[in-house]
């Protein structure tokens, strides 16, 4: 990765400093040029006009293309914006539910207090990072032996959904519903399949769990709102289900698959800066004004020095060389971003 890291740097060095090179060798020689021939003074004065016609023109086609790129990512971030809140209010009606499984009943008695109070502090993150050796406590958690049938790691997983800092030691008694959810915690449910506990636990080993997982516990009036939220999330995907283990396990799977991994897409995309390309074309358009339109102009109407055009030519042709040899690599490094 670093070896990638420097020969990407690398190639964006070489040209700018060829560029450089260039910009310098055109500097001497036109100089030369101008002192063994005065005629060719005239030269170059007259080539400006020409010279100023091609900077406009340049300018003016990267000018356009900044105006029509500007609008069209204003375009797509709304609607980002647009799916990024949906998505949010679906993981919005996803930790109602889980907070209402997570405060029933529905746990073997004395697990709730095992965890809250005997590993206070512990959060399903760290168990799942336990080689990272950051967390002795989940050390502690692993070695010990439990005796709530590891239903204990299920509900460590309903309290990492209820958080909103990967950093949340307690869930506090009025669970937050932000507008938008910190990136760190969505990447935590992303990396660590947040969410597929129900399908694990009510799904592929049900069996070994129903005695430990009684979610008819859950009062009835709850299982109706659960049921509900769940139909505001999907009302096509859950349009049949009814309040037991098959449901548990679909609503898992589709969270861990569909809602959550959208979540992170469209935030990440919302939260993207102005693309590589277009501050990259941003900057040549304000070097061909600067040199190429405004210098020139200025030598004209102010009769400058003749070294002034000269810097003016040699800069403007070497911006172009850069061009040349840098606008396949930007172009490529936003494809792939």
């Amino acid at each position: 990765m670093r070896k990638r890291s420097f020969f990407r740097d690398l190639y964006a060095v070489i040209p700018l400093v060829f560029s450089g090179l260039l910009c310098i060798a055109l500097i001497f020689l036109l100089r030369q040029k101008v002192i063994s021939t005065p005629e060719f003074v005239q030269t170059l004065t007259d080539f400006s006009t020409t010279f100023i016609s091609i900077s406009g023109i340049l300018s003016a086609i990267i000018m356009v293309y900044l105006a029509w790129a500007a609008m069209s990512l204003k375009s797509t971030k709304e609607v980002i914006v647009d799916k990024l809140a949906q998505v949010t209010e679906q993981m919005h009606y996803f930790r109602n539910i889980i907070e209402i499984l997570f405060r029933s009943k529905m746990w073997l008695p004395g697990l709730r207090e095992y965890i809250d109070d005997e590993f206070e502090g512990l959060n399903f993150f760290e168990v799942k990072e336990f080689y990272k050796g950051k967390s002795k406590l989940a050390i502690e958690f692993l070695q010990e032996n439990h005796n709530y049938q590891d239903t204990e790691n299920l509900y460590l997983e309903m309290k990492s959904l209820l958080m909103t800092s990967p950093k949340d030691k307690k869930i506090p008694e009025n669970i937050v519903y932000p507008k938008v959810y910190d990136q760190d915690i969505v990447q935590k449910w992303l990396e660590h399949k947040c969410g597929s506990g129900l399908w694990y636990y009510f799904g592929y080993k049900y069996g070994i769990f129903k005695e430990a997982l009684d979610y008819n516990a859950v009062f009835e009036r709850h299982q109706e709102k659960v049921m509900t939220l769940a139909n505001s999330i999907d009302s096509e995907h859950f349009e049949d289900s009814s309040f037991n283990e098959v449901f548990f396990s679909k609503l898992g799977e589709y969270m861990t698959k569909e809602v959550i991994p959208k979540l992170f897409q469209f935030q990440d995309r919302s939260n993207r800066n102005v693309p590589g390309m277009m501050r990259y074309l941003y900057l040549i358009f304000l070097l061909l004004v600067l040199f190429g339109l405004l210098l020139p102009i200025v030598v004209m109407l102010f009769e400058l020095p003749i070294i002034a055009l000269i810097g003016s030519y040699a800069l403007v042709i070497s911006i172009i060389f850069f061009i040349a040899t840098t606008f396949y690599q930007f172009i490529f490094r936003d494809v792939n971003n």
